[in-house]
């Protein structure tokens, strides 16, 4: 028999809550949340901003929250995955083994890129990150990926509301040639940096659309400049297209 014990009315309410989440593609709002679970509504309000901080959900601003980072670290980590995880994962390798370059799966939070599964392999040069890494505000290729999923007004109203860093002299530091890219990758289905975020360093990552709409996602490569020549990473930009299309297929797109 299990041990007697004394059930948590709060984990119950906070479960109740998650698996609300889960079950809906649209971000929801604390006063939404209290009538649907006929919660109060300052318990709701407690546990969404404990899970808040604890970055298992993100505040999307406007007064709505949906799935952060560290969900999807917890179910990488987990015997049973997300299936993003589990379907993008074999794509992950192919590209590592096709393209001898470190290949990545990262989630949107806000205006950065957090990093939830990897196919790193050493083949050479390696340029690797450790899973569960958050990446600066605008820093690197997938959040431009990420970005075009999104309608052109909010990308318009994320990009005025931040500061561009110039992370190298190749950088977008202005908000216009920023959304005029992003417009670009969602007519395109691909993003490129060319020395924007590392200094000496070329990547290219593509859009993945989970079947949970609240989520943004892309997968993308890495390489040095003698592993990415120009010719080269336009190939492999369009590799990635092909297989973003096979994943977003398995995904219900």
């Amino acid at each position: 028999m299990p041990p007697a014990y004394k059930s948590v009315p709060a984990i119950e309410k906070c479960f109740t809550i998650l698996n609300l989440f889960s079950k809906t593609d649209k971000y929801l709002g604390i006063s939404e949340i209290s009538k649907q679970l006929t919660l109060n509504k300052s318990t709701v309000f407690n546990i969404i901003y404990t899970l808040v901080d604890l970055k298992v959900l993100d505040d999307l601003g406007d007064g709505k929250f949906g799935f952060g980072p560290h969900f999807f670290i917890l179910g990488s980590t987990s015997g049973k995955r997300s299936r993003l995880l589990q379907v993008v994962h074999p794509y992950l390798e192919r590209i590592n083994k096709e393209t001898r370059l470190p290949a990545f799966l990262g989630i949107r939070s806000h205006l950065q890129t957090v990093l939830i599964d990897k196919a790193d392999w050493a083949h050479g040069i390696t340029l690797s990150s450790a899973i569960g890494m958050q990446m600066p505000v605008l820093g690197g290729v997938g959040i431009k990926a990420m970005l075009s999923l999104l309608h052109q007004d909010e990308v318009e109203k994320l990009i005025g509301s931040t500061t561009l860093e110039r992370f190298t002299d190749h950088s977008i530091t202005d908000k216009g040639k920023y959304i005029e890219v992003i417009d670009k990758v969602r007519r395109e289905g691909i993003a490129f940096d060319r020395e924007e975020y590392v200094e000496g360093m070329l990547a290219a990552g593509v859009p993945i659309k989970p079947h949970n709409r609240q989520i943004q996602a892309a997968v993308w490569i890495v390489g040095l400049q003698h592993q990415l020549p120009e010719e080269s990473l336009l190939k492999e930009g369009e590799l990635l297209k092909g297989i973003a299309q096979e994943i977003n297929q398995r995904l219900g797109w």
